[in-house]
């Protein structure tokens, strides 16, 4: 299938702090926060919600179109990527800016503070997927529509129903940033919404829908629930739950939630359930969990289809290994 990822492509700084955030911060003294965490190292990834779930699409033997905007910077990344079965050349490259930044502090209890320069970033406005189709003979099967500059996003979405092509709404980050009209619009039509138990609370609490609203703009509803695992809603689909991954190992979770969106769209370009694409998804999503950076793991198809049938059973074992395997 062609699916077009759309969204952020940065670089992350990932660094850990020795404590508990909420040690550090005063209840009533939150207004006027002034605070510097002595971390203990420092690493530098590759990242980016878009890049990442390309990079993972890739890993499961798929080969997405990459669409964002970066810097002149770019060039190292791109051989990355394009070395691990992403395809590149939808992407624009800024003549001023430098590719974006995200900055991301962790503690010992997993919880995260970070910060997001933008850069070339806020090129994705001009980017136009008519293009980007017709380059790949006419039509493309899925758009994920992923946080990025939030004009493109919008503009992405609105394509997408002008033109028909199916679109996933992954609004994530840039919920912050929107206001409740901006929600809507950027919803509106999607065969698929994701996020997470707090950003879908978020997004009704701003567009100030009910469950019931939500899946009158949307067609299937995936919410990923963190060590509960993920769940999913839609017209005309039963209410699905499937638990996280066995014995994962928690070692960073930046990235986690790209994992389980390359994990689970590759099982929906596999033509797998809903319910197993979801299991593929979480599975992916462990991979990311047990390393430190969003790309810094290798899909080993013997060793994931043996996980998927210790937390899954045998028949979702089997349903996999013939896309993995050969």
């Amino acid at each position: 299938m062609k699916i077009a990822v759309t969204g952020s492509i940065a670089t992350d700084h990932l660094m850990s702090f020795p404590g508990r955030f909420s040690e550090q911060l005063i209840a009533d003294q939150l207004d006027k926060v002034s605070l510097s965490f002595l971390v203990e190292d420092l690493v530098v990834r590759r990242g980016g919600v878009a890049a990442n779930i390309a990079f993972g699409m890739g890993q499961l033997g798929l080969r997405p179109v990459l669409v964002g905007a970066v810097g002149v910077d770019f060039a190292d990344y791109r051989s990355w990527l394009e070395r691990h079965g992403v395809d590149c050349d939808s992407v624009h490259v800024s003549e001023v800016a430098h590719t974006a930044r995200f900055v991301c502090t962790t503690d010992t209890e997993m919880c995260q503070i970070a910060s997001f320069y933008a850069g070339a970033m806020s090129e994705a406005r001009n980017i136009e997927l008519a293009p980007v189709a017709q380059r790949l003979g006419g039509r493309i099967d899925l758009v994920l529509v992923g946080a990025n500059d939030p004009v493109a996003m919008q503009r992405h979405s609105a394509e997408c129903r002008e033109r028909g092509y199916p679109f996933a709404a992954d609004p994530s980050q840039q919920l912050a940033f929107m206001e409740g009209s901006e929600v809507a619009s950027l919803i509106d039509g999607a065969t698929y919404l994701l996020t997470n138990e707090y950003e879908k609370s978020l997004l009704q609490s701003k567009a100030g829908l009910t469950d019931a609203q939500l899946l009158d703009r949307v067609t299937i509803r995936v919410t990923t629930l963190g060590k509960d695992g993920v769940e999913i809603v839609g017209r005309d689909v039963e209410h699905i739950h499937v638990p996280a991954v066995r014995d994962a190992k928690a070692v960073d979770p930046t990235g986690v939630g790209d994992g389980f969106r390359a994990g689970f769209f590759a099982g929906f370009s596999w033509g797998l359930s809903l319910e197993r694409s979801a299991q593929v998804g979480c599975l992916s999503a462990a991979l990311v969990l047990e390393n430190q950076g969003a790309q810094e793991y290798t899909v080993d198809a013997d060793i994931f289809v043996k996980r998927l049938a210790h937390s899954y059973g045998d028949e979702a074992a089997d349903d996999v290994r013939p896309h993995l395997l050969p």
